[in-house]
């Protein structure tokens, strides 16, 4: 069966936790529950390092305008992650080509970053903190449940991950107007504070 479906999965899940995606599948493949996870993706250190930089995601994706600046640096990372997971599970199945897995891995965790990112520039919009927790926690969930369901139904699960991603690219292009509008407010409370803090005009020395 053509490993394509996993692909396209591993590199939506990458696109929103990358550390999670590869904690999961290397599990996956190290407890045996899927013969598709490559060997690479189940070495201890592998999964050492994902477990810790997963946690560390954890509770910076969960601090309002933290997560911006977290998934800002992950900008890069991401789609690396997701064009190497992309690249390893080609090379376990020999059904796709690694250079066409790790551009549809890598080109799909962009994608879903880019609406991971601006969605979370739009709820930071919000004066109160608890809608970043929600938000985090859904996609945590999100990553978790579809990786495993792509674990025994990959072709249903790319299609779900299918959806999610169409509807996220369509929210985050409605959500660019009010993450602008906030930036312009934002912009115009810095102008009154400093022109009340330059409150009363200094006169010119007399000549």
């Amino acid at each position: 069966m053509s490993v394509l479906p996993l692909v396209f999965t591993s590199g939506w899940a990458s696109g929103i936790n990358a550390y999670a995606a590869v904690l999961l599948l290397g599990l996956f493949g190290a407890t045996g529950l899927s013969d598709d996870v490559p060997a690479a993706m189940q070495r201890p250190e592998v999964l050492i390092v994902a477990g810790v930089l997963f946690l560390c995601e954890a509770v910076a994706d969960k601090i309002p305008y933290v997560d911006s600046v977290w998934d800002s640096v992950h900008t890069v990372i991401r789609p690396v992650a997701g064009a190497w997971v992309g690249a390893l599970l080609a090379g376990q199945s020999g059904s796709l080509s690694e250079v066409a897995a790790g551009v549809i891995g890598g080109s799909t965790a962009l994608a879903s970053h880019t609406v991971k990112a601006g969605t979370r520039m739009a709820v930071n919009t919000s004066p109160e903190p608890f809608s970043n927790v929600v938000v985090s926690l859904a996609e945590d969930l999100g990553v978790g449940g579809i990786v495993t369901f792509s674990m025994f139904h990959p072709v249903a699960a790319a299609i779900v991950a299918g959806v999610l991603l169409a509807t996220g690219l369509v929210v985050v292009c409605f959500l660019v107007s009010r993450i602008r509008r906030f930036r312009r407010r934002r912009a115009e409370r810095r102008e009154r504070k400093r022109a009340l803090a330059e409150w009363p005009p200094q006169e010119p020395p007399p000549a």
